[in-house]
C-alpha cells in the first residue's frame, strides 16, 4: 500500500516537472510581439537620409511609388511611402505594417520576413556594401518587392472588411458562391445568375459585379481580351443604365486594357482591367474584371469591380474592390 503510495507520489512530481520544463522552454522561445499598425497601402522605409536624397531613395521610389496601370489619373503611386531614418527606427515605429529596410556596408542579400517587430508585419531587408550593389538589388526584385507588400495589403483590408460583412446568402443560394463585402454595400439589381452591388462614396460610387457565363463563352486565344471586353458592353447595355435615357456602360476603346492571367480561389483565372465610360452620357472611370475558370462547374464566374469618382484619387478605391474580389470561394 505504501509502496503504491510512493509511486503515485513520484509519477505526479515527474509529470509536474516535465509540464514546467516544456512551459520554460516554450515561454523562452516565444516572444510577445505587438500589433501592427499603418493605413492599408503605406510603406515605411528605414533608410539614412544621405541615401534617401540620392540614387538609393531614387530606386525604392521607382519601385514602390510607381504609378498605378489603369487608372485615369496616371500620378496614383503603388504606395505611399514613409522615410525613415535608421537611427530614429526604434521602439513603436517599428510596428509598422509593411516596412523596407536598407542596410548599407553588408554583404549583398535580399530577405523577406514575417512578424519581426509586431504581427501581423512584412519586412524586406536589401542590404549591400556600395549604392550600385542595393539599387541593382532594388530593380533586380522590384516585382517581388510589390508582390508581398501587396499581399500584406490585401490582407490587411480583408481583416477591416470582415469587422463589419453584408449577408450573402442569395448570393451564396443563385450562384453557389461567397465574397466578403461591407455592410456599407447595397444589392442594387439581381438575377439568378447576376448581381449588381453598390456602394456610396462622398463623390460618386463603387461597384461589384458578379455573374455567370457558360464554359464556352471565353475561348483562351489571341482574342481572350476583345472577348472579355464585348462581354462587358453586353452586361453594361442590359444592367448597367446610364442617367440619360438609353445611356449605359461600356469599355473605353481609346484605353489599351492590361490583361493577364493569375489564381483566385485556386482557379485559373484572366484579369483584365482598364476605363469604362457611358454610351450617350459623360461618366467614366476605372474597373478591374476577373474571369474565373470554374471546370468543375462548367462555367466561367465574372467578378468585376468599378469606380465612379469623378475629381478624386482612385487607387484606394480599387483597392478595397480588389480586396473583396479576391476574398471569393467558390462551392
Amino acid at each position: 500500500m505504501m509502496r503504491n503510495f510512493i509511486l503515485k507520489t513520484l509519477t505526479i512530481v515527474l509529470i509536474a516537472f516535465a509540464t514546467v520544463s516544456c512551459e520554460d522552454k516554450k515561454s523562452s522561445n516565444d516572444r510577445i510581439l505587438f500589433d501592427s499598425s499603418g493605413n492599408v497601402n503605406h510603406i515605411s522605409v528605414v533608410v539614412s537620409n544621405e541615401l534617401w536624397k540620392g540614387s538609393v531613395g531614387e530606386a525604392i521610389r521607382d519601385v514602390l511609388a510607381a504609378p498605378i496601370y489603369g487608372l485615369p489619373q496616371d500620378n496614383e503611386p503603388t504606395f505611399n511611402i514613409n522615410q525613415i531614418p535608421t537611427k530614429v527606427f526604434s521602439d513603436f515605429i517599428t510596428r509598422n505594417r509593411s516596412i523596407l529596410i536598407i542596410e548599407m556596408g553588408k554583404t549583398p542579400g535580399f530577405k523577406i520576413a514575417r512578424n519581426v517587430y509586431a504581427k501581423p508585419q512584412k519586412v524586406i531587408v536589401v542590404s549591400g556594401k556600395t549604392k550600385t550593389e542595393v539599387i541593382g538589388l532594388l530593380k533586380e526584385n522590384s516585382e517581388k518587392i510589390i508582390e508581398e507588400f501587396k499581399k500584406e495589403e490585401l490582407k490587411e483590408q480583408q481583416r477591416r472588411i470582415a469587422k463589419s460583412l453584408h449577408r450573402t446568402k442569395n448570393i451564396e443560394e443563385k450562384l453557389g458562391l461567397s465574397i466578403q463585402f461591407q455592410t456599407a454595400y447595397r444589392i442594387a439589381k439581381e438575377t439568378d445568375d447576376f448581381f449588381w452591388i453598390r456602394k456610396d462614396i462622398s463623390t460618386g460610387t463603387t461597384n461589384l459585379l458578379i455573374y455567370e457565363l457558360p464554359t464556352d463563352a471565353i475561348k483562351r486565344n489571341d482574342s481572350v481580351v476583345n472577348q472579355i471586353i464585348k462581354i462587358r458592353d453586353s452586361i453594361g447595355k442590359t444592367y448597367i443604365p446610364g442617367p440619360v435615357e438609353g445611356s449605359f456602360m461600356v469599355t473605353e476603346n481609346a484605353y489599351t486594357p492590361f490583361h493577364s492571367e493569375t489564381i483566385l480561389d485556386n482557379k485559373p483565372t484572366l484579369e483584365t482591367k482598364g476605363l469604362w465610360d457611358l454610351k450617350g452620357a459623360f461618366m467614366s472611370g476605372p474597373y478591374i474584371n476577373y474571369a474565373i475558370e470554374d471546370k468543375i462547374n462548367n462555367r466561367w464566374v465574372v467578378v468585376e469591380g468599378f469606380a465612379f469618382a469623378p475629381s478624386v484619387k482612385k487607387r484606394d478605391h480599387m483597392f478595397d474592390l480588389e480586396a473583396i474580389i479576391k476574398s471569393i470561394k467558390i462551392n
